[in-house]
């Protein structure tokens, strides 16, 4: 019989340079306060642990248990660029700058001529 006050956390394998959001198990079962932090995984250990260095600096953290670490998938920092809408007075209002500066770097990019190709021998 499975005890029912075990996690239900589906078993994740982070990888190498991945960002997650990590909570200090000690800080956190003592009630400090900061016990949750983003990570970037440097080094994936043997012994199914993790190097994580917090963002945006910090003291390495060395063999992070991954059940209390969780992946933060790219299409949830990308979702305001994805949702955002482009065709409406204030439109940019709402949007993140990171956002702003994609949507920029995407439009000159698209608005830049092609290169010519040089004169063909005959």
């Amino acid at each position: 019989m499975r005890d029912s006050a075990q996690s239900t956390t589906p078993v994740t394998t982070f990888k190498r340079g991945q960002f997650v959001l990590y909570r200090d198990p000690q800080m956190f079962w003592t009630g400090q306060a900061g016990h949750t932090f983003v990570c970037r995984v440097e080094r994936v250990c043997l012994d199914n642990t993790y190097d994580l260095t917090p963002l945006p600096v910090g003291s390495p953290i060395y063999y992070a248990d991954p059940d209390y670490m969780r992946l933060l998938p790219a299409i949830d920092a990308m979702r305001d660029i994805d949702t955002a809408p482009l065709n409406t007075d204030g439109a940019a209002d709402d949007m993140t700058p990171a956002a702003i500066a994609w949507l920029t770097q995407q439009h000159e990019t698209a608005n830049q001529r092609p290169p010519e190709l040089p004169a063909q021998d005959d």
